[in-house]
């Protein structure tokens, strides 16, 4: 945050520290160059079309989940497009094959009914892929879960049909939410045991999303050393498709508080919304860190921090400070690029925040301001 002023900005606004996002991109690359695998940002965690130029420099391409996230990828990077999804729309299906290199399908009946379309699609060679799910994640949190019991996402060894592998040249599997290399060193085995036997007929394996690369405490080199595993044993090029690990620590939410009210405790109402602003606080839950500030009873004035709708519940948690809050104070919510930004939402009218970026040789650069034909425009 060194040199941003963050009472320049509107408010409330996403400021995306452009340093940071290159520090996030360089250690991205390095795991690139040291293993030959292809690292993609997921767009769903971060897709900020004026960063994409920047992520090019650095990582292959992305990864889409549907038409418009291709569509971006396609436009603002120019590399490799990559797709997956649940279960992919049929009118959108022509566009989408337009833009992606690559697709994946979630299951044999998807496959078999674009299968002759991809194979006939002109001008250019659509590698496809499968995705697996080999029924194991240490993810916790099970609304975050792609191996839960039930789930919709991949293809169990159950109901694989190798019968049915002509035309395809790629698994994937995604079973990583947030975690360190060691999860995905105790899942290359369950991978390899169940999948191992058909991976020798392909040319490519992805190992998805969720690996948090860039967090301070995650081993690269075990990392390093399951890409290269599975690289060697089976001849395979390897792509990755972390979304958040792009964007880690990268970016801050600015708000500004407007009034203090009191009912057992001090309250202070701010301009930005959990609910409307950053979902995940309410979703996962969690509390994110202000900058300057400490728990609750941490420092002299602990207040409990809420947005300005009408839900009861639209609370981001409780802070203490060294000073008291009052009208007109600017509280900046840090880690607030990925997911944050394709997440937040107009609920209540309350407007979106602006986007901005700041880099040494511009300062802070406002890409992005929201207005009434923003919200009214949605429905």
């Amino acid at each position: 945050m060194k040199n941003i002023d963050f009472y320049s900005v509107p408010s409330p606004c996403y400021v995306v520290d452009e340093r940071l996002l290159r520090r996030n991109l360089e250690i991205l690359d390095s795991v690139q160059k040291r293993t030959g695998a292809s690292i993609l940002l997921a767009l769903k965690g971060f897709s900020m079309a004026s960063m994409l130029p920047i992520v090019g420099e650095y990582l292959a391409g992305i990864t889409a989940s549907s038409l418009h996230e291709a569509r971006l990828g396609y436009e603002y990077m120019g590399k490799e497009v990559h797709a997956y999804a649940p279960a992919f729309i049929e009118h959108e299906f022509e566009a989408l094959m337009g833009y992606c290199d690559h697709l994946v399908f979630n299951s044999f009946v998807q496959w078999e009914k674009y299968r002759d379309r991809v194979k006939a699609y002109p001008g250019k060679k659509i590698e496809c892929g499968l995705r697996v799910n080999p029924e194991y994640s240490e993810i916790e949190v099970e609304l975050y879960n792609p191996c839960a019991p039930n789930s919709r996402m991949g293809i169990t060894l159950d109901n694989f049909h190798p019968e049915m592998l002509e035309g395809i040249d790629g698994l994937h599997f995604h079973t990583h939410c947030e975690q360190n290399s060691d999860a995905l060193a105790r899942t290359i085995p369950v991978v390899d045991e169940k999948f191992g036997p058909y991976l020798k007929q392909m040319k490519w394996l992805n190992f998805g999303g969720g690996h948090h690369i860039t967090r301070e405490d995650y081993d690269i080199e075990s990392l390093v050393e399951s890409i290269l595993f599975m690289k060697n044993k089976y001849d395979l090029k390897i792509y990755l498709e972390p979304g958040e690990a792009i964007a880690l620590n990268t970016g801050y939410l600015v708000s500004t508080v407007l009034d203090v009210v009191k009912n057992g405790m001090e309250v202070a109402i701010l301009d930005a919304s959990a609910a409307c602003h950053m979902p995940d606080v309410l979703e996962m839950p969690y509390r994110p860190h202000i900058i300057g500030s400490g728990k609750p009873g941490e420092k002299p004035y602990t207040y409990r921090l809420g947005g300005n709708t009408c839900l009861s519940g639209d609370v981001i948690g409780d802070y203490s400070f060294d000073e008291p809050l009052k009208p007109g104070d600017r509280l900046v919510f840090t880690d607030m690029a990925h997911y944050t930004m394709v997440k937040n939402n107009t609920f209540n009218g309350v407007n979106l925040p602006s986007i901005a970026s700041y880099n040494e040789t511009d300062g802070i650069r406002v890409h992005r301001t929201f207005g009434f034909q923003d919200y009214v425009s949605r429905l």
